[in-house]
């Protein structure tokens, strides 16, 4: 049958709209449930390879790292033994965190920061399978006034720069204080607005953007596709508002997720900071509220 370049185009009319009204093709993948490592920080101390041992037998498919120093590398090893040791458990690694490094330690820069050895670092991500690099926090000192956020935007841009020539997306991950308003406007505003749209993306903290009394649907709504990670973490229903377990607290997941898409969400990870009590058995109950619930 010969087809006609009337019906082709008509054909591929069809095609197309099918894929808009099906968008979960281009959703999350649910196999992996994320556990940033922070969480059992402690743990991954003392014997990282137990450690991975038991997230992985609790049910968790991806971590999201922690510790990177440079000389150190992940929790002890290089590269190439850590992701050896995250393929024995199952796991993998698409995300770990990093710092500015704008801020000196004992008088030192810190190495294998955005600022200070990032060839280093994005090599090293890359061999493991990182896929996001992300600027976890800004101290104290690293924050500054707005025209600095633009300084450290601009930072951001050229790191991002050279963690695309390696294949991998530079993001940024929000604590509250980038909800504190100067001259009318938020440090995170000007992040997300001076920064290249394809250079750095972000990594939304649910529990962090919900005690500076933000809205992740708002702020999604409002910048569709610029937040492909996400930390899964609650808040309690005390006026303390303090860390609990996914599905304990006052923030609606079930109706955040619905914006997957539109968030662009590739990658989400379970964190909490503090636990009442073993973070293993924390864990344990975010992910079965998670698998009831999210996936």
């Amino acid at each position: 049958m010969i087809t006609t370049r009337r019906s082709f185009l008509k054909t591929s009319a069809l095609l197309s709209a099918g894929l808009l009204a099906a968008p979960n093709l281009f959703a999350y993948d649910k196999k992996y449930i994320g556990l940033q490592l922070y969480t059992v920080r402690d743990a991954m101390a003392k014997d990282p390879a137990a450690a991975l041992a038991k997230v992985a037998k609790v049910g968790y498919t991806s971590v999201e790292g922690a510790t990177y120093t440079g000389n150190e590398l992940f929790y002890g090893m290089d590269a190439k033994a850590f992701k050896a040791l995250l393929k024995q458990n199952g796991l993998i690694m698409p995300s770990a965190h990093y710092r500015l490094g704008e801020e000196q330690v004992n008088g030192a820069s810190q190495k294998g920061t955005i600022l200070n050895d990032w060839e280093k670092a994005v090599t090293d991500a890359a061999e493991v399978g990182v896929k996001y690099m992300v600027c976890a926090y800004l101290s104290t000192p690293e924050r500054g006034n707005l025209d600095h956020y633009k300084k450290i935007a601009e930072d951001f841009n050229k790191a991002g720069e050279v963690c695309k020539k390696a294949g991998i997306q530079l993001c940024y991950h929000n604590h509250d204080f980038e909800f504190i308003q100067e001259n009318g406007k938020y440090p995170y505003e000007i992040l997300l607005e001076a920064t290249d749209k394809n250079l750095v993306k972000f990594e939304i903290d649910l529990y962090w953007l919900t005690k500076a009394n933000q809205d992740p649907i708002a702020l999604i709504d409002k910048h569709p596709g610029r937040f492909p990670l996400w930390h899964v973490k609650d808040l309690d229903k005390t006026p303390e508002r303090k860390f609990t377990e996914v599905g304990n607290g006052i923030i609606d997941f079930k109706k955040i997720f619905t914006q997957a898409n539109k968030a662009g969400l590739k990658y989400f990870f379970v964190e909490q900071d503090v636990c009442p009590g073993d973070p293993f058995d924390s864990i344990a109950q975010s992910i079965s509220y998670i698998k009831k619930n999210l996936v």
